[in-house]
């Protein structure tokens, strides 16, 4: 319980980043370095979006070896295609309060007792991805062709590797009960604040 509260009191103490948290400080890419760069920071310095592939990760632990990689891969590919629909001029609405949406639904994921289903996870998992991606687009709006892949390709292997990361690092801990509940409060309450934010933003 010691560690849960710890937990939910340093991820208080981080400020959450306006809607628009794109590195590269706001400009468009230019060159292939800045898109691959880009997109790697980009999900990074976004809590909304790191909260949610920390613990996408978590909780595709919870779920066979196949399945669980079936669920990420479909994120990825789906974050992939909200990119290149932004990109298209294909809008979604509110995409920020849609992030922050999934964010607190997969907080609450993880914070139920019994195991998700895995179809539910890996549809959950896609919509989710066109969401993100979506937002992610707004960094290379304007850009031309070659950051706009190297930036897709930064996305891919960041998002990639802390999904992972995080669902290697649950497994191994799969005896520390409190790592799924803690990390559930801390997306829940981060998705719960971006949302709020976004709604009456």
């Amino acid at each position: 319980m010691r560690r849960q509260i710890s937990a939910l009191s340093l991820l208080a103490l981080l400020p959450l980043p306006a809607a628009a948290h794109h590195p590269m400080g706001g400009g468009t890419p230019e060159t292939l370095w800045q898109g691959f760069a880009s997109g790697i920071g980009h999900p990074v310095i976004g809590l909304d979006h790191l909260a949610f592939l920390l613990a996408a990760g978590v909780l595709a632990a919870t779920l066979p070896r196949g399945a669980s990689l079936r669920a990420l891969s479909g994120f990825l590919v789906a974050s992939m295609a909200g990119v290149a629909l932004h990109v298209a001029g294909i809008g979604f609405g509110m995409t920020e309060a849609l992030v922050a949406a999934s964010v607190f639904m997969v907080g609450l994921a993880l914070l139920m007792t019994r195991r998700v289903n895995a179809g539910a996870l890996l549809a959950g998992f896609a919509l989710a991805g066109l969401f993100h991606g979506h937002a992610f687009a707004e960094a290379v709006i304007g850009a031309e062709a070659t950051p706009i892949i190297a930036y897709l390709s930064g996305l891919a292997v960041i998002q990639g590797g802390l999904m992972l990361g995080a669902m290697a690092l649950a497994r191994e801990a799969s005896r520390a009960r409190w790592l799924r509940p803690a990390m559930g409060a801390a997306a829940s309450v981060v998705g719960f604040a971006f949302l709020v934010t976004a709604l009456i933003a």
